[in-house]
């Protein structure tokens, strides 16, 4: 099943998309594949798996700490294929940055996400501008690029942004890097509703969200799908009981 069936599956039942990211090889690659069952085991919907990078500029220090410790463990590019190929029963998002997918070959890596399952990419340092040559070789693949919108992004830039966009868009809750906040800003509700006006594709919302009742509060103003990362991270390293906090944020999305 693909991104765009699991949003129009949830929305038959009045549900919002669970979107969950982990970093591969954060403890290890076994541990990955164990933690991913537990999450889509406990009500994951898509399941966004972190590729690290050594310079993780959108990322906040919970998934920089993460995607480190992956790094020193010998995850690459081609063990990352591997742990995604045996992680099944939901949508597969890779995250990573495009200098990997350069020096890797664009087509070679589209072509081993398809063989492994991955139905989508989110490339946070990938200018719209500048996205024209994995955006064929996606589309080629039956793959989608995820854009990011951020909180200051104008009217004219988000409808350029969701025209180009597959699968979903990504709309920044806050400003800055990734990282579990208290309290989401108040305008929130406001930019939702204006991307939701613009954008014919599901918008999941990202970026500090870390409690079931934002879950509830973003779902409530409008939001299609609700990212979770850091929040996620902290957890596992915490060795929480990654099951009952999962199930707590997916009946926060009924």
């Amino acid at each position: 099943m693909g991104i765009s069936e699991k949003f129009r599956e949830l929305e038959k039942k009045k549900e919002k998309a669970l979107i969950l990211y982990i970093s591969c090889g954060d403890p290890s690659a076994d541990e990955t594949i164990r933690i991913a069952k537990e999450v889509i085991d406990a009500g994951c919907d898509i399941l966004e798996l972190g590729l690290p990078f050594s310079d993780p500029l959108a990322d906040g220090p919970t998934i920089q700490a993460a995607s480190q410790r992956a790094l020193e463990k010998g995850m690459n590019t081609d063990r990352y294929f591997e742990v995604a190929k045996k992680i099944e029963g939901v949508p597969k998002v890779c995250m990573t940055y495009y200098n990997l997918l350069l020096q890797y070959g664009l087509e070679k890596f589209c072509k081993k996400s398809k063989e492994s399952g991955i139905s989508g990419f989110i490339i946070p340092d990938l200018p719209l501008e500048e996205s024209q040559d994995l955006l064929a070789v996606c589309k080629k693949n039956g793959i989608d690029l995820i854009s990011i919108v951020s909180p200051r992004t104008d009217e004219k830039r988000i409808e350029k942004i969701a025209g180009l966009s597959r699968g979903f868009l990504y709309l920044q809750s806050t400003l800055g890097v990734t990282g579990a906040r208290s309290s989401l800003p108040e305008e929130l509700k406001r930019k939702i509703e204006q991307v939701k006006k613009i954008s014919k594709i599901p918008v999941a919302v990202g970026f500090g969200v870390s409690k079931s009742e934002q879950v509830r509060e973003i779902a409530k103003a409008g939001a299609d799908g609700i990212i979770i990362g850091s929040a996620l991270i902290k957890g596992i390293q915490d060795g929480r009981d990654v099951g009952s906090f999962v199930r707590g944020l997916k009946e926060a999305t009924r």
